[in-house]
């Protein structure tokens, strides 16, 4: 396993990330603990959760991610050989969700200690902002519509709550995720002028299917050493091909769970029959080739991977011994081009 500095922090982390959302939901305890002793075994020693896990998001399954982490950390005793990120979720509508979430300073301060709590653990490697507070265009919306942003905690006053935490010992290190360009900017702007915490990371999509990371916060990610944790890789698996022509698999996400529709359009679909050929063409997994994509990024410092068997798992985890040669990346590079408006 390869092996990344976590932004300008000291804590090497492995370049596959294990993801974990779909603990509680589509996976039982006694797999989640598989799926972690297989990957730790394996050298991956980066975990990602958060507080509204699994997903979808509901009010009896809320938490029980970190519940299962915690459990396995306390039956296995490997608490002190993982790294382990989790998430403060951003306003929503979940009125079951203390009221309402949002990232004030009580609510990011209550959050923490929950989220300790079900981790049995005294202390959090990385704790990230979920998605902002203000009206901003996230989980794969292209265009901003400005919005009246309400009652929004500002930004400082989260930052100055994770400050807080980091001061009593409870986090080790801040990221963020879902950001912007000038929401990370803000946060920068911030930890420099008010002396608090200053981000390590940024958890966004990126994938073959999804490359706005690219515009803006790629060049942030390098100059400013906070690494990219990318997250859907695989497009909520869709660049695994197994929902080419329509198919939908049993139990599969997107047969399960209809809401999750952010890649299943006509450009996806063909961009993915691409993609599946080219690898075909190259001998290669499509999914590791997708994977392996990501994973070689020079802004990227892990992938998120996830899966739901030890099969899917296996095959994920062993992307990171894959390297794409020049002739495979100009030919991916010339699939992007084909579904991308050139510019003038």
């Amino acid at each position: 396993m390869h092996y990344r500095k976590l932004g300008n922090t000291d804590l090497d982390v492995s370049a596959i990330c294990l993801g974990t959302m779909t603990w509680g939901e589509q996976n039982s305890e006694a797999e989640a603990h598989a799926q972690m002793d297989y990957a730790l075994a394996q050298g991956v020693n980066f975990f990602d959760a958060a507080e509204l896990y699994p997903v979808p998001p509901k009010p009896e399954t809320q938490g029980r991610t970190e519940q299962y982490i915690g459990s396995w950390c306390k039956a296995r005793g490997t608490r002190s050989r993982v790294i382990l990120a989790t998430k403060v979720v951003g306003p929503a509508d979940y009125p079951w969700f203390r009221g309402g979430p949002k990232l004030s300073r009580a609510q990011v301060l209550a959050a923490c200690e929950t989220s300790l709590q079900r981790l049995q653990t005294d202390y959090i490697d990385l704790y990230q902002i979920h998605w902002p507070a203000r009206k901003t265009n996230f989980f794969g919306q292209l265009g901003f519509r400005p919005g009246d942003d309400g009652d929004a905690a500002a930004i400082e006053e989260t930052l100055s709550a994770l400050a807080e935490l980091v001061q009593a010992g409870k986090v080790r290190h801040v990221g963020v995720s879902n950001e912007t360009p000038w929401g990370l900017a803000e946060y920068l702007r911030l930890s420099g002028a008010r002396n608090l915490p200053r981000p390590v990371s940024i958890q966004n999509p990126y994938s073959l299917l999804n490359r706005s990371f690219e515009i803006g916060l790629a060049e942030f990610a390098l100059r400013e050493h906070i690494g990219l944790l990318a997250y859907s890789p695989l497009g909520f698996g869709v660049l695994s091909g197994k929902y080419l022509h329509g198919a939908q698999p049993a139990n599969a996400r997107l047969t399960l769970f209809a809401r999750f529709q952010r890649y299943n359009g006509e450009q996806a679909e063909l961009a993915t029959r691409e993609y599946a050929a080219l690898a075909q063409r190259r001998g290669l997994d499509l999914a590791q080739m997708a994977l392996a994509w990501v994973t070689q990024q020079a802004f990227t410092t892990a992938t998120i991977i996830g899966a739901t068997t030890l099969e899917q798992l296996r095959s994920n985890i062993a992307s990171h011994t894959l390297t794409l040669d020049a002739g495979t990346i100009a030919e991916i590079e010339a699939i992007h081009r084909r579904y991308t408006i050139p510019c003038p």
